[in-house]
């Protein structure tokens, strides 16, 4: 399906130095966002205790709900926040069962008795050595897959284009980390398998790009790199609409219908598509030319790998013959 004139042209370097200062506008915000706010570790990474409540005849009364946790040293200072409705609360204290009782729902209902009817409906416990350990390893994930990626596409490309892919990665998942850190979600394992996603889907669009890119510095006898980066773009422009279109609105479907258990997860993979589809179009191919990516040289890389090719080939076939 075409939604773009296939046959157009489409100016996007004529304008890359727009994009490039609004993009680096948006990284800067969410790194001040980050510096000043902060990251909001959920349970998963900083350890403590989640217990989700339920009142069963009238609204959550949260100020009382607060003056009866802080009369209790244990949860003292716990957090206390609407979940989905205003008669479900979900409170967060950063002591573990070990330091009450074998029971949290127990101990909850209990500083909880004289607030009105109550459901407990889910409890969360983890520990603060596990916490510290799955943060650590998430951040490892993060690490490992951004060096994953800059190796696989400079092997499979050509290292300029490795370093323009890491650096639209690394452009998604700083704005991502701004929102998260601006709307103050939860930063927990479904946070990180969302960024984990955005990666994936943000490089697969910059691969596309880039393999387009690829054929028509092979196919073109031209040499105007942003020339054959505006030809790359404009003809895969209708796929990439497409796919982040129907990506989008599965999304969307999460954020208005999958319940508050997944609408972080959600509100993080719409920035994702969104920031991820411009990426590969604003941020990942006009990359290359401000890393001097020639043409020229590049042809002469292929010609001289399939020169070696060829050899190899005729070498090969003599050798079977028993003429070497």
């Amino acid at each position: 399906m075409q939604v773009f004139d296939s046959s157009r042209i489409y100016a996007f370097m004529r304008y890359k130095m727009v994009y490039f200062t609004l993009s680096a506008l948006l990284v800067l915000a969410s790194i001040f966002c980050l510096a000043t706010r902060g990251l909001n570790y959920g349970i998963d990474f900083a350890g403590g205790t989640l217990v989700q409540v339920k009142y069963t005849n009238a609204n959550a009364p949260i100020e009382q709900i607060r003056e009866a946790l802080n009369a209790n040293e244990i949860t003292k200072g716990a957090s206390v926040t609407e979940f989905g409705g205003k008669d479900e609360v979900v409170i967060r204290y950063t002591n573990t069962s070990d330091d009450v009782s074998s029971d949290p729902a127990l101990f909850v209902g209990n500083l909880l008795k004289n607030t009105g009817s109550l459901e407990v409906r889910r409890v969360d416990v983890v520990g603060p050595k596990v916490g510290a350990e799955l943060r650590q390893k998430g951040i490892m994930a993060l690490s490992v897959s951004i060096v994953l990626i800059l190796i696989y596409v400079a092997f499979r490309f050509e290292w300029r284009f490795g370093i323009a892919a890491i650096i639209s990665q690394a452009h998604d998942i700083i704005i991502a980390l701004g929102v998260i850190s601006f709307l103050r979600l939860d930063v927990n394992l479904d946070t990180l398998a969302a960024l984990l996603t955005i990666l994936g889907y943000s490089l697969n669009d910059t691969i596309i790009v880039f393999d387009r890119i690829r054929e028509g510095v092979t196919d073109s006898k031209s040499n105007d790199l942003n020339k054959n980066i505006d030809e790359s773009i404009s003809a895969t422009l209708s796929r990439t609409f497409m796919t982040s279109v129907s990506t989008l609105l599965a999304v969307l479907t999460l954020f208005f219908f999958g319940g508050d258990m997944i609408h972080g997860f959600s509100i993080i993979m719409i920035v994702g598509i969104v920031v991820g589809t411009a990426s590969s179009i604003f941020i990942a191919a006009p990359s290359l030319v401000w890393f001097g990516f020639d043409i020229s040289r590049y042809r002469a890389h292929l010609a001289d790998k399939q020169r070696k090719k060829a050899e190899k080939e005729k070498l090969r076939a003599l050798y079977e013959k028993g003429s070497v």
